[in-house]
Formats: structure tokens, C-alpha cells, sequence
């Protein structure tokens, strides 16, 4: 058989339209999403770009895996140790060796392994193709190189090919002359009221309204779709086209890729899998373009499989990407590895179970990179605890009826105290519960901690940003990150 991963960074499915966005931004993609389950309730483990990854190749949480960050000792996969053999055996139970298990030629069109050095994520392709912007590149440099492959083994019948775009990654990145489709239509979101703006012009934070680019308001020229700072609605509408633009001009690209699929006659037999490493804030906790918390909006992601022969429709079960490595597993007749965190689906996929609710009862989120944060997702609920904010000024908890309140703007933790127990009750036994199956006593979040916090938002930077919030006129805050951070 052969197999398709399309891998899309920062992609949030409900910018998608068959997760019901009203703008037209996936066309071809959605015509993929009718012959497939899609995934409604689908989520990374650990963001964002780096530890996802890691997650979804091991099948294992960050927790176990060590990768939880993007510096530091937190950014790198712990040394198998005195049990490792002449290979390494992590290398030869990831996602992708399965493939080659399976007796499949495997490749992979990406720059993640560059950006961050993340080089175990090759172990297991049999070709790789890296075109060296680390990840800044846009889609027409990595298309001919999929359209080229695709034509040189269109006679092969057992290959699997990761097929990795950046464009909805900040910066907003689509070519100048693929214009604004979405220029004249609304927001698919209209939430973003005058009243709710004025409130996130207030915020303190890295990625804010006020500060675009992280810790300060300075736009690069070169990408125009991506201004520093907010200033209006008018400024929060373009905001959200360049990321649409990004989406649509990345499903433009992977349009040609499934066409060519479909000339050479094998698109029918060949599986498709279509999701992401993490989603993107457009306001959500006051946050515009980054995916830094451990929340709904950053860690749901889109899952998409079409597998020949099986099921068409839609799963609403909690599932995490790793349990991705355990359902092909299953699917191949593979043997499961003991260090797996991931539960399976295949039935899911080959219809089995497809009326039985299979997913699981709640879910801890992670993110290191920007914060230091863990949440649970159970039922409406979303429930997030902090240990070093990321310069947000976010309380200690917070707590958000997702059902009710989908782009996380009111804290209702005074509300439902009980609910916050069940929440950090969650997250203490699943702790717990990690902490007896690693092959360590150090959890990686206390490691960044420890560190000096996360990387994109290091005490070190404390003084420099304070001094950005009494420039800005939010001096306020400036005292109160100084008092916290000592």
C-alpha cells in the first residue's frame, strides 16, 4: 500500500472547513476529509512544534521522553543508558519505522529536524529531503521536491511519505502575489468584539495584542502579513487573514500533490493521514499568533485518516497524536512496545469500534516552551495550572467552560471550586503516574523551571520586558512580574 502524512504546522482545525470554518480556506483538503474519519476532540500532548513532534514519534509523553521545551536540557531526547544496545531501540518502535516494518520504503520532505536539531526524527526514514530554511521556508520550495518524488515512484507500491508545510507558522508567510483571497469576507470567527479588543490592548504578554512579536512591537518588512502590535479591529482582521492565507495557500500546494495522486490512478489506494503539531491562538487567553500554552485552542489539533477500505465519519473521543503510534501498530498486526503512553484507535479507523466511544476520560496538556503549564481537558471543562506564567500574569489556576466559553476569555474558577479539585486532581494522578513509569525522579517541567523558565520567556528577559510594559504605559504590570520574579 501506500501512504500519504501531511503534516501542516500551527494548523487549528477550526480554521478548517471540515471542522465547520466558515471561510473556504481547506478545499482540498475537505474533499479528502469525506472518504475519512475526522478526529473532533484530538490533541498533542506536549506543545508545541518540538515536543509534539517528539511526542508523536515515540508514542510517549514529554514526561518520559524529556522533551517537553525548546532549550536547554528539556529540549533533548534522554540517553537510553547503560540498557541501550547496538541500536537504539527508540529508533526502531517510532511512528515512522513502523512503516518500514511493514515493508514499506519510507521519506520524508521536511526542515523539523534542522530547526531544532531534533535529529532522532530521521531513525526512521529511508530518505530525507531538507531544503534548509529551518522551517522559515515557504510552500513552492517544498512542493516540486513532493511533486518530483511522487513522479519518480509512481511504480512503487509499498511507500509512505511525510509531507511537512510551515505556511500558517508565524510569520505569516504566503507569497505576496498569492494575494488575500479573504479580503473581502468577515472573519470566520467574528467573536473579537470592540469591548473584548480594548481588554486585550490592556494585557501584558508575550504575543499579545501590543506585542505581536513576542517581547516588544517591531514588525519585519519582510513579512507584512505579520505586523508587530494591534492597534484596531481593522489590525485584528488582517491578523487573522495572513494566518488563513497561510492555510489556504498550504492546501493550494497539497491540491497538486493529491491531482497528481489521482493521475497516476493509485489515490483511491492510498492512505492519507492529515493533521498537525499543534494550533494557534487568534485572541484566545488575549494571546494573537503563538501557540504558547497548554490550552484547548494550542494543543487540539486536526486528525484526518483515510485508510482504504475503512471508516467514513466522525470520532468525538479525547485522543492525544501519540496514539497514533499504537494504532498502526495495531493496523499492521505489529507487536505493541512496552515504553508506548499511546492507546489505540485502529478500530476506530477500520470500523469496528466506530459506534463505541473508545477515547479516553480526560486528557493533561503540556507546554514548557513559553510557560510552564499543565492542564486537564475532561468533559466542558479545561482546567490550567501555572507555575511560571511567561511574563502573562495568569493566575496560579484557571478554569474554562469550553462548551460555553470555546475562545477561553472568562476564568470561571471562583464559580466552581469543586470542578478545579477534579482538575488538579487529574493532573496530580496522572503525575503520578508517570513519575512510577520513567527512568528518572526528575519531571523535565521543574527541569525548565529550574533553568531559569522558558525558553521564548526567560526570567533573564524580565527587565527588558518590564521595561517594554512602562513604555507602553502598562507599568502595572512591569510591578507585578518584578515581585514575582525575584
Amino acid at each position: 500500500m501506500r501512504c500519504l502524512y501531511i503534516d501542516i504546522d500551527t494548523l487549528r482545525p477550526d480554521h478548517m472547513g471540515c471542522y465547520g470554518y466558515k471561510r473556504n480556506t481547506t478545499p482540498n483538503l475537505d474533499k479528502v476529509a469525506e472518504e475519512a474519519v475526522i478526529f473532533d476532540n484530538y490533541f498533542c500532548s506536549d506543545a508545541p512544534c518540538l515536543p509534539s513532534r517528539s511526542a508523536l514519534l515515540f508514542g510517549r509523553f514529554g514526561i518520559h521522553t524529556g522533551i517537553v521545551g525548546h532549550g536547554g536540557t528539556a529540549a533533548d531526547k534522554r540517553l537510553t543508558g547503560i540498557g541501550r544496545s547496538f541500536t537504539d531501540t527508540d529508533e526502531r518502535d517510532n511512528l515512522f519505522y513502523l512503516f518500514r516494518k511493514a515493508g514499506m520504503y519510507t521519506a520524508s520532505i521536511s526542515s523539523f529536524p534542522e530547526r531544532h536539531s531534533a535529529w532522532w526524527f530521521n531513525g526512521g526514514f529511508n530518505e530525507m529531503h531538507n531544503v534548509g530554511e529551518g522551517g522559515m521556508e515557504s510552500g513552492e520550495t517544498v512542493l516540486p521536491i513532493a511533486l518530483d518524488w511522487l513522479s519518480r515512484n509512481k511504480n512503487k507500491d509499498e511507500w509512505f511519505l511525510h509531507l511537512h508545510l510551515w505556511d500558517p507558522h508565524t510569520p505569516y508567510r504566503a507569497p505576496a502575489e498569492f494575494g488575500n483571497p479573504f479580503k473581502n469576507e468577515p472573519l470566520g470567527n467574528d467573536w473579537i468584539t470592540q469591548d473584548i479588543f480594548d481588554k486585550h490592548c490592556k494585557k501584558a504578554g508575550p504575543h499579545s495584542a501590543r506585542d505581536i512579536s513576542g517581547l516588544h512591537d517591531t514588525a519585519d518588512p519582510n513579512y507584512p502579513r505579520h505586523p508587530g502590535s494591534l492597534k484596531n479591529l481593522d489590525d485584528v482582521k488582517h491578523f487573522i487573514d495572513g494566518y488563513d492565507c497561510g492555510i489556504r495557500y498550504a492546501d493550494e500546494l497539497l491540491g497538486q500533490v493529491l491531482d497528481m495522486l489521482r493521475e497516476q490512478g493509485v489515490y483511491d489506494d492510498t492512505a492519507i493521514i492529515i493533521s498537525s503539531d499543534h494550533g494557534e491562538n487568534m485572541g484566545e487567553l488575549g494571546i494573537y499568533g503563538e501557540h504558547g500554552t497548554a490550552d484547548q485552542i494550542t494543543c487540539r489539533i486536526p486528525m484526518i485518516v483515510k485508510w482504504p477500505g475503512c471508516t467514513i465519519g466522525r470520532d468525538a473521543g479525547f485522543r492525544y497524536n501519540l496514539d497514533l503510534v499504537p494504532t498502526i501498530a495495531e493496523i499492521f498486526g505489529l507487536p505493541a512496545c512496552d515504553k508506548w503512553d499511546g492507546k489505540s484507535y485502529a478500530g476506530v479507523v477500520t470500523g469496528k469500534d466506530h459506534d463505541t466511544d473508545t477515547g479516553r476520560e480526560s486528557l493533561v496538556l503540556s507546554q514548557q516552551a513559553h510557560v510552564c503549564q499543565r492542564s486537564a481537558r475532561f468533559g466542558d471543562w479545561l482546567y490550567i495550572r501555572s507555575i511560571n506564567d511567561g511574563f502573562h500574569i495568569f493566575d496560579d489556576e484557571m478554569l474554562f467552560n469550553i462548551k460555553n466559553d470555546p475562545y477561553e476569555q472568562y476564568d470561571v474558577k471562583a464559580e466552581y471550586p469543586q470542578i478545579c479539585a477534579q482538575g488538579a486532581k487529574i493532573i496530580l494522578n496522572w503525575h503520578d503516574e508517570m513519575m512510577k513509569t520513567a527512568d528518572t525522579d526528575v519531571d523535565p517541567m521543574w527541569t525548565v523551571y529550574r533553568e531559569g523558565g522558558p525558553f521564548h520567556a526567560p526570567d533573564s528577559a524580565l527587565d527588558y520586558y518590564a521595561s517594554r510594559l512602562e513604555d507602553s504605559q502598562r507599568s502595572e504590570y512591569a510591578g507585578i512580574l518584578r515581585k514575582r520574579i525575584k
